[in-house]
């Protein structure tokens, strides 16, 4: 690849990278169906649960899995957050490598020296 051409490729990654930093939140989402507290309601007597539920699974800082219940009305934010995050880890990686590759051909270049 040439040298402009590694230049554009990885300046647009940037941008994107840019753009999904401004919205991405860490985790991974998955919805939850659940029995309520009311032991006369259908739930407990092979009736549909209650849901869906969205929650928001991640590792904590201490390598433990915790998360958090989303609101129904912060449900759409949080999942285009989700895959944001999602997408940013895939761009990152294809800046990483774009990287790597333009760090050898310095180095080979400088090697033929």
């Amino acid at each position: 690849m040439s040298s402009i051409r590694h230049s554009t490729k990885r300046a647009a990654l940037l941008r994107q990278l840019d753009r999904l930093g401004r919205r991405m939140l860490f985790g991974t989402a998955s919805e939850t169906y659940r029995t309520c507290g009311q032991p006369t309601c259908q739930c407990h007597h092979g009736g549909p649960k209650h849901g869906p539920h969205l929650q928001v699974s991640y590792r904590g800082e201490t390598g433990k899995t915790t998360g958090y219940h989303v609101p129904a009305a912060l449900a759409d934010t949080v999942c285009d957050g989700v895959r944001a995050w999602q997408r940013f880890q895939e761009v990152a990686r294809t800046l990483a490598a774009l990287n790597r590759e333009h760090a050898w051909r310095r180095h080979a270049k400088r090697s033929a020296r």
